[in-house]
């Protein structure tokens, strides 16, 4: 007979990933002819993305409207065939919807996180898109490397310190095209005099998705028209906490494209 307090060993119970979420008809009208990607990505979200913790598990019914409608939406405010940095993108949002709305875009998909990247750069090769590629570093290991057409960003920062860091990424006549909740517009107030002092010329903010996300996305836009100049301390190479980030280049996802790395001490 076992004694009453003793423990009986116990099996843990298998955890089941949370269900796909169904597709809304309006992704149709955002997606077209490239939904079945879109499908695909949300699938690989549900499953993969919460495992890897890019995305909680609470999101998972909420991935479509939240996430990747939310992102693909604001495809508008992207010039036809551009170059685009999306930076911090985490789970890739906004680059990865924005690069299935429009396959005419350059994504690139710049993240510090190397868990994060190696799931990125799965994702696009999985899902067959050939104009996205993911860049491991933060946006200051690109400064005086690449140049965009635009930056775009989700949650990543506030608007002062996000311009600091995207504007010596933008071409002349670029943009930082910032997805931002509900307090975008007092950030632009608060923070227009530091806009200024960075090169900035107009900000604005709008609203994209009537009809089809609810509530709308916010998109928080700042432009230049002259490019702005790296930090002087960053090109000399002494800038404090300076990166130098590394590149895991699917600038053709699936067909085998090389890639390069290069070491960081803040990319981990």
């Amino acid at each position: 007979m076992k004694h009453p307090s003793a423990a009986e060993p116990t099996t843990p119970e298998p955890t089941t990933p949370p269900a796909v979420p169904p597709t809304p008809t309006v992704a149709a009208t955002v997606f077209g002819r490239r939904l079945d990607m879109a499908e695909a990505y949300v699938a690989l979200l549900a499953d993969t993305g919460i495992a890897h913790g890019l995305i909680g598990p609470r999101e998972a019914p909420r991935l479509w409207d939240r996430h990747v409608l939310n992102s693909a939406v604001v495809q508008p405010v992207f010039a036809d065939g551009a170059r685009v940095a999306d930076i911090g993108s985490g789970a890739g949002l906004p680059g990865i919807p924005l690069a299935i709305a429009r396959p005419d875009l350059q994504v690139v998909l710049v993240e510090p996180l190397l868990r994060r990247t190696i799931w990125l750069t799965s994702t696009i090769e999985e899902l067959g898109l050939t104009n996205v590629e993911v860049h491991r570093g933060r946006a200051e290991s690109l400064w005086g490397a690449e140049r965009f057409r635009h930056v775009t960003a989700r949650a990543v920062a506030r608007t002062g310190e996000l311009a600091r860091i995207t504007l010596p990424l933008l071409a002349a006549g670029g943009s930082l095209q910032a997805l931002k909740g509900e307090s975008a517009a007092t950030e632009l107030d608060e923070d227009a005099a530091l806009l200024r002092s960075l090169g900035a010329i107009r900000w604005s903010v709008s609203r994209f998705g009537a009809g089809i996300v609810d509530p709308e996305t916010v998109v928080l836009s700042v432009e230049v028209d002259a490019m702005v100049d790296v930090p002087s301390a960053h090109r000399s190479g002494s800038r404090p906490g300076s990166t130098r980030g590394s590149r895991t280049s699917s600038r053709r996802a699936g067909t085998g494209s090389g890639s390069r790395t290069r070491r960081s001490r803040d990319d981990r």
